[in-house]
C-alpha cells in the first residue's frame, strides 16, 4: 500500500513510518520543513510541503495513496495559556478540516483515514473500566479531543473508512513521556504522583506503530479505538514497576498542589485517572507485543543509548558512493565550515578494518580532538566506525550501502552517549540532538549536490 503521513517527524511518527516501511509498504509524508525533515525522519521517502493547518495540503502529495494517517499537532506538554490552548486546538482539529477539505476534491480517495485522539477524551472517571462506548468527560482535553475525532469522522461522509486511535501515556526510547520521566527515575529521585491511586492507560511506541497498520488493513476497525495496554495500571504501581526495572528506589512522590501550581490546567489533567482498555483491537485481532507494563519499561530503561537514524538516495552506482564515503577526506567536504574539521592522521593508506582516523573539529568554540576506529569493514555493502577518544562517552555509526531503483540508497545509524552520565544527559541532550540535526542536514545537502538526488 502506498500510505500518506502527517506528523511523521515526530516521536510517534518516526517509529510509525519505519514499521509501515518495514512490512513493505511505500511511504510519503506532508511536512512543514522540508529541508529537515530528511535529517529527523528514519527513511528516505518522497516530501510534500504543508505550511501548516491554515493552509490546504498540496493535491500531488495525495495521488496513488490508498490510505492516510493523521498523526499532527502540537506538543501537549507544558501550561496550558490561552495561546498555547489555541495552538494545541488549531493544530490538530484546524489540520483536520484542512486535510478533510484536500481529501473531499479528490477523484480517487484512499480507503481509510487513521487519525490521532487521546484516552483524555473520558476526563477523569476514577476506577470505571472505559471501553469504546463510554461516554465523554467535561473540560478542555475531553471537548478538545470530540472536535478533533469529529472532524476525522467527516471523512466518512467521503466514502472513506475513519479510525480515531484513543491513546494513553505512550512508553517509548528516547521521547514522549519517558524522555522527561527517565533521568530523575534513574538517579532514585522519583515518585507516585500524589495518592497514586488514579488510573493510568498506557501503551508501547510500538504496539502503537502496530495498531496503526492494523487500523489500516483491517476492514472491520472504524470508528474510536482505545489504543492502550490491555493491563493499565495505578499510577502508583506504575512508579513502583519503574523504579524496578531501573533498580532505583522510589522516594520522592509529587504533591497535586506542587503539579498545579508548575503546570495549572494542564497539571490537574495530568491527575485524572482513565481505565481505558482497548476492546475493539483485541475484538478484531490485534495481539499487543508489550501487554504487560514491567515487559514494556524494562525494554525502554535497557536502551541507555540515543539513536540517530537517517537515509538518502543518490542516483549514482554503489561502487562510486561506497569509494566516496571510505575516502576520510570526503568528511571534510561533508562537514560545515563552522566546525574546522580537518583530518589530522589515518594509519592506512586506505580505510579498511582496523584503521585509526585522527580528526580535528570546533564546536562552541572548544577544540575537540577525535579518534575513529573503522570496523565490520564490508566492501561495497556497509563499515562502521567507532570513536576511541573525543567529546562523547560512545558514538558508534554503522554506514550502509544498498543499491536501489538504478541508484543507491546510503543509510546512517548511530548509537551515542554523552558524557557526565545522567545530569549530563539530562542537560546536554537537546543541545547537542540539534547540532547533530545540523551537522548532518549539511551533509545531506552537500551529498545531494556531489553525488545527485
Amino acid at each position: 500500500m502506498k500510505i500518506l503521513i502527517t506528523g511523521a517527524t515526530g516521536f510517534i511518527g518516526r517509529q510509525a513510518v519505519l514499521h509501515l516501511r518495514d512490512r513493505g509498504h511505500e511511504i510519503a509524508v506532508l511536512t512543514r520543513d522540508p529541508e529537515k525533515a530528511p535529517v529527523r525522519l528514519p527513511i528516505a521517502c518522497p516530501l510534500f510541503l504543508w505550511p501548516g493547518a491554515e493552509h490546504p495540503p498540496p493535491r500531488e502529495a495525495f495521488e496513488g495513496i490508498d490510505a492516510v494517517v493523521h498523526l499532527a499537532g502540537e506538543n501537549i506538554l507544558g501550561r496550558w495559556t490561552a495561546a498555547k490552548k489555541k495552538e494545541i486546538i488549531r493544530s490538530r482539529v484546524d489540520s483536520t478540516q484542512q486535510l478533510l477539505a484536500a481529501l473531499m476534491d479528490l477523484p480517487h480517495k484512499p480507503s481509510v483515514l487513521v487519525s490521532i485522539s487521546g484516552v483524555g477524551y473520558y476526563g477523569d472517571r476514577g476506577e470505571t473500566p472505559l471501553d469504546e462506548s463510554a461516554g465523554r468527560g467535561q473540560g478542555f482535553f475531553p471537548d478538545l479531543c470530540r472536535q478533533w475525532e469529529q472532524e476525522a469522522r467527516n471523512a466518512e461522509t467521503l466514502g472513506i473508512r475513519t479510525v480515531q486511535l484513543r491513546t494513553g501515556m505512550v512508553l517509548g526510547h528516547d521521547g514522549g513521556a519517558m524522555r522527561v520521566m527517565l533521568p530523575p527515575f534513574r538517579l532514585g529521585l522519583g515518585g507516585k504522583i500524589s495518592s497514586g491511586r488514579q488510573w493510568l492507560s498506557w501503551i508501547h511506541i510500538r504496539d502503537l506503530a502496530g495498531l496503526i497498520l492494523h487500523a489500516i488493513k483491517n476492514d472491520s476497525v472504524t470508528g474510536p479505538v482505545n489504543a492502550v495496554s490491555p493491563n493499565p495500571v495505578t499510577n502508583a504501581e506504575f512508579t513502583q514497576t519503574l523504579g524496578k526495572a531501573l533498580k532505583r528506589p522510589t522516594p520522592f512522590p509529587v504533591p497535586a498542589f506542587a503539579l498545579e501550581l508548575l503546570l495549572g490546567e494542564a497539571g490537574r489533567v495530568a491527575l485524572d485517572s482513565q481505565r481505558a482498555v482497548p476492546q475493539k483491537a483485541l475484538e478484531s485481532g490485534y495481539a499487543f507485543e508489550f501487554p504487560q507494563l514491567r515487559a514494556a519499561l524494562t525494554d525502554i530503561c535497557a536502551r541507555r543509548d540515543h539513536e540517530l537514524l537517517m537515509e538518502q538516495w543518490v542516483s549514482r552506482p554503489v561502487d562510486e558512493v561506497f569509494a566516496f564515503f571510505s575516502d576520510a577526506k570526503n568528511l571534510e567536504r561533508l562537514t560545515p565550515p563552522h566546525l574546522s574539521f580537518k583530518v589530522l592522521s589515518q594509519s592506512t593508506e586506505k580505510l579498511q578494518e582496523g584503521t585509526r582516523i585522527d580528526y580535528k573539529l570546533q564546536l562552541h568554540g572548544i577544540s575537540f580532538h577525535w579518534q575513529s576506529l573503522i570496523h565490520d569493514w564490508q566492501p561495497m555493502t556497509s563499515f562502521s566506525d567507532t570513536q576511541t577518544r573525543g567529546p562523547y562517552k560512545k558514538w558508534d555509526h554503522t554506514h550502509t550501502f544498498i543499491e536501489q531503483d538504478g541508484g543507491t540508497l546510503i543509510r546512517d545509524h548511530a548509537w551515542y552517549r554523552l558524557p557526565f552520565g545522567v545530569p549530563g544527559d539530562a542537560v546536554a541532550y537537546p543541545f547537542v540532538k540539534k547540532d547533530l540535526e545540523k551537522i548532518f542536514g549539511y551533509r545531506h545537502a552537500r551529498v545531494r549536490e556531489l553525488l545527485g538526488e
